[in-house]
């Protein structure tokens, strides 16, 4: 049986806005990439080598996921693009940033769907290898879990959030990830914050450029945003979107189960070194072809306030 054939984005697009820490302008562009390259970032405003987007070169999962150092060419808050990335299951992409951090746009994965729906995915003459989880690693601190466990076929994620604020509370999401679960169900869940939490942060130069346009603002007794929710469950469903661009660290699609009991991204990185750190943890194999639902036109071709909330 022929393995399913790797992806890339069909023509490069640009998109602005702001970085949600910095408050600066960036533009960030999408471009092509041939296959076997995986996800990379390059910085347009400075010299520097790409930087693969794998857990390796995680520098920071404190407030977000960083990608290397942003003074020497590094790239902050690429948690949302590299979910939509590998929602959409696109393998190789080079991720052009004139700036340090990513624009957090709306807050959620939408925009970045949105656009590389406008120039289409293409199939690359290459089989699309995966990681398969072949026992369970679990990391348990006093704050949460994170599990991974094998997993007949794709990635299935669990997701529990636990808040003492009621808005929010103890919320739990689950899928078996597809480009239409992900486009449905998780893309348009956007970033959150607590007013209570806001002066501690920017007294720290963060969450510079957090407003009502991008992040969910929970107050004492209501939220902020007068459009209210997208989703009754919104909170933890970005979670879910976090932990999918953090997953995608390990520089290919992810066979196996994922659990989450108030983890965040510092976890979910810890856990990607775990499992590598065990060669018989995991096999790279090819993946069999199946019909994927949901993609953008795909063709034939030879961000946040407290700890952990982005």
């Amino acid at each position: 049986m022929k393995a399913a054939k790797q992806t890339t984005v069909r023509d490069s697009i640009t998109l602005d806005g702001i970085g949600v820490h910095s408050g600066a302008r960036v533009s960030v562009t999408l471009h092509p990439a041939e296959a076997g390259s995986g996800i990379a970032f390059l910085r347009s405003d400075q010299d520097h080598a790409e930087i693969p987007a794998v857990f390796r070169n995680v520098s920071s999962a404190d407030l977000s996921t960083v990608v290397g150092r942003p003074e020497r060419g590094g790239v902050a808050t690429v948690e949302h693009l590299m979910a939509a990335l590998a929602g959409l299951g696109i393998d190789n992409c080079l991720v052009e940033v004139d700036g340090p951090e990513m624009p957090i746009l709306d807050g959620s994965a939408a925009p970045f769907v949105e656009a590389i729906d406008q120039v289409g995915i293409i199939l690359q003459d290459a089989p699309r290898k995966v990681v398969k989880v072949l026992k369970s690693v679990v990391l348990e601190t006093e704050r949460g879990v994170v599990e991974l466990h094998p997993h007949d076929r794709g990635l299935r994620l669990e997701v529990e959030i636990d808040f003492a604020n009621p808005l929010i509370g103890r919320q739990l999401c689950g899928i078996d990830l597809d480009p239409l679960a992900f486009r449905r169900d998780i893309a348009r869940a956007r970033t959150f914050g607590f007013m209570q939490d806001v002066s501690k942060l920017w007294a720290v130069n963060k969450a510079l450029g957090a407003s009502l346009d991008n992040t969910i603002v929970v107050g004492d007794d209501r939220i902020l945003n007068p459009e209210g929710l997208r989703y009754r469950d919104e909170f933890v469903r970005h979670k879910l979107l976090d932990a999918i661009g953090d997953l995608s660290l390990a520089g290919a699609p992810l066979v196996g189960r994922f659990r989450s009991y108030r983890g965040g991204h510092r976890l979910n990185v810890k856990l990607l070194e775990t499992l590598f750190a065990d060669p018989t943890a995991y096999a790279i194999v090819e993946q069999a072809p199946r019909r994927e639902r949901g993609h953008a036109d795909i063709g034939v071709s030879v961000p946040a306030y407290g700890p952990d909330a982005t």
